[in-house]
């Protein structure tokens, strides 16, 4: 292998899990005010799944290698960067490029290891920075109010919980599948755990609160929920939409209460911001919640961590679904 190659996770094609394999692919060179990372690890997250079919809108600064969280050494820098220097540790969100033994990552969105292990920091910030601007950027929540949390037992979710958490919720209501994922949720903070299988959600809500509804919504199914959601949310409601895993056709739908409850929906993809926007939220996210983090005071879950020769194993647990916290994947010849 020269010196411009490295190894990186590609696709034969379009398609399924079967189509990735491990092979050569051209080296990235840092831009004046990037990093170039030596790969660690990296973690999975559902959009990797979309990407890999061919069914997420990617933004232009992204490229055809997979993957938007990392944690590694930087291996080189840019002639602008001024914070780390070779041989630093470092974790990171970025557009694109995990899957690989190298990847490049804006100086200002990269954070220094500390006394995270480079497992758990490659895990974290495509789910905190997610949850974080759902919460408080797009929800603002407020000491003493209610929230919603949806697919709660996942990532965001769990980051969501306990940033409502922090933030002095009133009431936690969370949505998920099953008895075991309610119960990971209660351990996280969620007050009112609620099986979707078994009640509708907005009439639980409706009735713990007397009718009033939540203040917040943080929703990742969107047409299916919908209504329900409408149903739920309080005068002057405030709900962030972040996927759209129960589809994005709403058939009927009744608006009257979002004139007259006031309510505000907001919609946002994290990976289709701005670096700006980017950089900010890393800079409030380090200081708001990683000190929290690294004390051990928030908790976090890696399910499962892989070898990046079992890239495609992990891809098929991630469509699965049938699991809480996080999935990992060791670049195994970077150890």
């Amino acid at each position: 292998m020269s010196s411009k190659q490295m190894k990186a996770v590609l696709q034969n094609k379009v398609g399924g899990a079967e189509e990735l394999y491990i092979g050569m692919t051209e080296k990235p060179e840092p831009g004046p005010n990037e990093l170039l990372v030596e790969v660690r690890y990296f973690a999975l997250n559902r959009m990797d799944i979309l990407q890999r079919e061919g069914r997420y809108p990617l933004p232009p600064q992204a490229g055809p290698i997979l993957g938007v969280e990392m944690s590694g050494v930087v291996a080189a820098v840019g002639k602008q960067t001024h914070r780390f220097k070779v041989g630093d540790q470092v974790f990171g969100l970025m557009y694109g490029g995990a899957y690989a033994q190298y990847a490049t990552i804006d100086e200002d969105s990269a954070l220094p290891l500390g006394a995270l292990s480079m497992d758990v920091a490659a895990s974290l910030l495509e789910c905190w920075y997610t949850a974080y601007q759902a919460v408080h950027y797009i929800g603002n929540l407020q000491r003493g109010e209610d929230i919603l949390i949806h697919a709660a037992a996942g990532g965001v979710g769990t980051a969501a919980i306990q940033l409502a958490r922090l933030a002095g919720a009133r009431r936690i209501f969370v949505t998920a599948r099953s008895t075991e994922k309610l119960e990971y949720c209660s351990r996280m903070g969620a007050t009112h755990p609620i099986n979707y299988r078994e009640q509708r959600f907005a009439d639980v809500v409706c009735r713990e609160t007397d009718g009033r509804g939540v203040d917040v919504i943080c929703d990742f199914l969107l047409a299916s929920y919908f209504n329900d959601n409408i149903k739920a949310l309080a005068v002057d409601g405030r709900m962030s939409l972040q996927g759209a895993m129960g589809g994005i056709m709403v058939e009927e739908a009744n608006l009257g209460p979002v004139l007259f409850k006031r309510l505000r929906i907001e919609g946002s993809t994290l990976r289709s911001r701005s670096l700006t926007y980017q950089r900010e939220l890393c800079k409030r996210f380090s200081s708001d919640v990683l000190p929290q983090i690294e004390a051990g005071e928030i908790d976090w879950h890696i399910h499962r961590e892989f070898d990046w020769e079992d890239i495609i194993d992990a891809h098929c647990l991630m469509e699965d679904a049938g699991f809480t916290g996080k999935l990992v994947v060791r670049v195994t010849d970077n150890s």
